[in-house]
């Protein structure tokens, strides 16, 4: 017997590598969490935004809520990864800008 969760929420290799996301699209369970938890927006403006069920949404907030640390860690290491990629890889445009505002 399948569980509501199987219908929503699966985790692919091929995926956003292997993180759980909504079947049928590449919208992992932390970026619905990082939307609604972080930027404060409804879960009915997500659905609307992405062309998603409701019931994708609600899924998706019910696998965070059931399998919180995993998700949580996995929002951690795409933060730590960004800015480690930021430093190793500074904006020419922004250097270009600083420069500009100091001359």
């Amino acid at each position: 017997m399948k569980i509501a969760l199987d219908y929503h929420i699966e985790c692919a290799q091929t995926v956003r590598g292997g993180k759980p996301h909504i079947k049928g699209s590449r919208i992992a369970v932390a970026d619905i969490v990082i939307m609604h938890l972080h930027l404060g927006q409804s879960l009915e403006e997500i659905a609307g935004k992405y062309d998603l069920e409701f019931a994708d949404v609600y899924a998706a907030m019910t696998y965070y809520y059931d399998h919180r640390s995993e998700i949580e860690t996995n929002i951690e290491t795409d933060q730590a990864f960004a800015e480690a990629f930021q430093r190793n890889n500074p904006s020419a445009l922004q250097a270009k800008l600083r420069a500009l505002k100091i001359g």
